[in-house]
């Protein structure tokens, strides 16, 4: 049902949310590839991880029992490296010289670190005593063969990544990554670095948004600018759609002037209308729809505006078209403000500020006083978004508050 009044942002993203389609199609990819991207299925490990127990310590391994009393001297009969352990076998009285990560020999069961032994080259004699398994790594001690250790629909960071590694996977299965069209609107932008006419503006919107599709693990689609005529935007529109877009996303004309045409052209071409308005600040009109497979979100065209809600809510959607369910999790952080706010009105407020560690070690988030949602400068100065409820009251330095981090890396 198409809402008559502006949506609480809380049920627009459910909505949102509730109509995206996770991707199941998937490709293999080598490892050193894998940063940020979603797995399609479970991993288990090919070997066992240490393969056989190592030495956690550079030292001597030797038989605990053999230092059980001290004074004692061991014989040195040899030495083993990581890479290179030693053949042998440990008897009564003997040891070998071990390095951190070394293969333990066969007979030993404990190491002696080094410190705590005065060596002549040929023999040893331990300063202390050491229990039975000090300072050895079991075989299997991270994980054995066999053993399922990152889960479909994991998001792969660093330590996955090298986990992975550690699993003896070289290609690892992923999700396909969600294919999003981004398509400008407006006769008033030009591309960076065009000629510029008297009552034209550089189009910006595009690359933020295209930034935080890649961000959250999407592939951009780049339908460049369409100008304030039907048949343009109809035109973006089939583009997308004959790209196999998961997400189309359109900049602008999201409004009700006589020149936002975006609802409109959406509505020919067959968009089954979610919502277009959301009580928001910044972001009001706001456009959420199907088209087949594709989900439509036509943004705002204020800068601000529209880098909020491709924040709020196509960076939550791109992630569950990836396969993650934390899209409706309250990601937001408690603080104080750091300057007054004003009472609310209706709309749930997102306000630029800054974040710092204050005296107590809290969070004191400090709104910028210029929020208009034209303002590139200042968002690209904030370090979060203060997160105000409709109607809440008047705020002043100390009190309470929630904030949202502004992302600058992935997710």
């Amino acid at each position: 049902m198409v809402n008559e009044k502006p949506l609480a942002v809380a049920e627009a993203r459910a909505r949102v949310l509730a109509a995206a389609r996770t991707i199941r199609d998937s490709e293999t990819i080598p490892l050193g590839e894998a940063l940020g991207r979603t797995l399609a299925a479970d991993l288990t490990a090919k070997r066992t991880q240490p393969p056989a127990s190592v030495s956690a310590m550079d030292g001597y391994a030797l038989r605990a029992a053999d230092v059980a009393v001290l004074p004692a001297k061991l014989k040195l009969i040899g030495e083993s490296a990581a890479g290179h352990g030693f053949a042998g076998s440990v008897a009564a009285g003997e040891c070998v010289r071990i390095f951190t990560g070394a293969p333990v020999p066969d007979g030993a069961d404990a190491v002696l670190m080094q410190e705590f032994a005065e060596a002549d080259g040929t023999s040893i004699s331990p300063q202390r005593t050491v229990p039975k398994g000090d300072f050895i790594r079991a075989a299997g001690l991270d994980f054995s063969e066999g053993d399922r250790l990152l889960a479909a629909g994991t998001v792969l960071g660093p330590a996955e990544m090298a986990l992975a590694a550690a699993m003896n996977h070289a290609m690892l299965p992923v999700i396909r990554r969600p294919r999003v069209a981004i398509l400008a609107t407006g006769d008033e932008l030009v591309p960076p670095g065009a000629e510029i006419g008297p009552d034209q503006i550089v189009a910006s919107n595009g690359f933020a948004i295209a930034g935080y599709v890649r961000l959250a693990g999407g592939q951009v689609i780049d339908l460049g600018i369409a100008g304030d005529d039907f048949a343009a935007i109809e035109t973006g529109i089939r583009r997308a759609r004959e790209a196999r877009a998961d997400v189309l996303v359109t900049l602008g004309g999201a409004s009700v002037g006589d020149h936002d045409l975006v609802k409109s052209a959406l509505a020919k071409e067959g968009m089954e209308l979610g919502f277009w308005r959301i009580a928001m600040r910044p972001g009001k009109p706001l456009i959420h729809g199907r088209m087949g497979e594709m989900s439509i979100l036509g943004l705002p065209g204020n800068p601000v505006s529209a880098i909020v809600c491709g924040i709020v809510f196509l960076v939550p959607l791109v992630r569950a078209l990836c396969g993650a369910s934390d899209g409706e999790v309250d990601t937001s952080e408690a603080a104080v403000l750091g300057g007054p706010l004003r009472a609310n009105d209706v709309r749930q407020d997102f306000l630029r500020a800054t974040l710092r560690i204050g005296a107590e070690g809290q969070l004191v988030a400090t709104p910028f006083p210029a929020q208009d949602s034209s303002l590139l400068r200042v968002i690209a100065q904030a370090q979060c978004l203060i997160v105000r409820m409709p109607h809440a009251p008047e705020a002043k330095p100390g009190d309470p508050c929630r904030v949202v981090r502004l992302p600058k890396g992935y997710f």
